[in-house]
C-alpha cells in the first residue's frame, strides 16, 4: 500500500474554523494534489492541497476560484478551502444513460445545466481549460464547475506548462498549438465549447468521441501522436450511438472548425429544444 498523504495542519485548523471539529475523508490523491471532505458540526468543506509538481498548481487553482463569482475560498501557500459541494457530477448524472436504463429527461437537463455554467464562465472573460466528465458538480442550486487549474482571463495568463488538458477532448485547432511547441498554450471559448460537446458525448455513451482506431491510431499511441492526429480534424467520430437525437446536437461542435463552432450558449440553447 502507499503512503498516504497527510492533510496539511494550516488547511485543518482553516476548515475548523468555519465547521467545528472535523472528520477527514479522503477523495482523491493524484497527479501531485490531493481533496479531503472535512465534516463539521457547522459545516462540511473541501480541502485541496498540492505537494511535488501539483503544489504551484493547487495555488493557482486557488488564486483563480478567489477571482470568480460564487466560490468562497480561504488559502495557504499551497492549499485551500471551499464548500463542499453536494450532488452527483456531470458522469455520474448520465449512468443510466450509460446503462441503458433512460432517465433521460435528468440528464438532459443536467446536460443544459453545464453549458450554462460554461457560458457563464465565457461571459465573464475566463476559459476554463480542461473541461471533463468529472468537472461539474449539479448541486440544489445549479451546475458548478471544478478544476479550474488551468483556466485563465486577459487579467490572469494561462500557465506556461498548460499542455492542452485532457488529450481525448483536446480540439484539433488546441492540438495543433501544443504539437507546435508555442507556449504559453492559450485555450479558447472555441475550444472550450469543443471539449464541452465531448465531454457530454463521452457521458452519453462511456467512450471518448472519437475513433482512434479508423485513423490508426493503435491503443498504445501516446498523447504526442493522438494530438497529431487530432489536429489534421479528420479523426471520424465513433459510432456508437446510445443517444441519437442528443448526440445530434453534439455532432455540429465536434465537426465544426474553431470559426464557425457553436457556442456553449448556443450548445445550451439547441439542447433545451431537445
Amino acid at each position: 500500500m502507499g503512503d498516504i498523504t497527510p492533510c496539511p495542519d494550516e488547511a485543518v485548523k482553516a476548515a475548523e474554523a468555519i465547521c467545528g471539529p472535523v472528520a477527514l475523508a479522503e477523495i482523491t490523491d493524484r497527479r501531485g494534489s490531493a481533496v479531503w471532505k472535512a465534516t463539521g458540526a457547522a459545516a462540511t468543506v473541501a480541502i485541496k492541497a498540492g505537494y511535488g509538481e501539483g503544489a504551484e498548481l493547487t495555488a493557482r487553482e486557488s488564486a483563480v476560484l478567489d477571482q470568480l463569482p460564487g466560490y468562497t475560498v480561504t488559502s495557504g501557500r499551497h492549499w485551500y478551502v471551499t464548500p463542499w459541494l453536494t450532488g452527483p457530477s456531470t458522469w455520474d448524472l448520465f449512468e443510466p444513460i450509460r446503462n441503458g436504463g433512460g432517465a433521460y429527461e435528468r440528464a438532459l437537463c443536467g446536460a443544459v445545466d453545464l453549458c450554462q455554467a460554461v457560458a457563464r464562465l465565457h461571459a465573464s472573460g475566463w476559459v476554463h481549460g480542461d473541461l471533463q466528465p468529472a468537472h461539474c458538480i449539479h448541486t440544489d442550486h445549479g451546475a458548478r464547475l471544478l478544476d479550474l487549474s488551468w483556466a485563465w482571463s486577459p487579467d490572469f495568463p494561462p500557465s506556461p506548462v498548460f499542455q492542452g488538458g485532457i488529450t481525448h477532448l483536446v480540439a484539433p485547432e488546441l492540438a495543433a498549438l501544443v504539437e507546435s511547441g508555442v507556449r504559453p498554450v492559450r485555450t479558447t471559448v472555441e475550444s472550450d465549447a469543443y471539449a464541452l460537446a465531448g465531454t457530454l458525448w463521452t457521458c452519453a455513451t462511456g467512450r471518448w468521441p472519437l475513433d482512434y482506431d479508423a485513423g490508426g491510431i493503435g491503443p498504445d499511441a501516446g498523447p504526442s501522436a493522438r494530438r497529431a492526429a487530432i489536429a489534421t480534424g479528420m479523426l471520424p467520430l465513433r459510432s456508437d450511438e446510445p443517444w441519437p437525437t442528443f448526440q445530434a446536437v453534439l455532432q455540429p461542435v465536434l465537426r465544426a472548425p474553431a470559426h464557425s463552432r457553436p457556442t456553449a450558449a448556443e450548445l445550451a440553447s439547441a439542447l433545451g429544444r431537445l
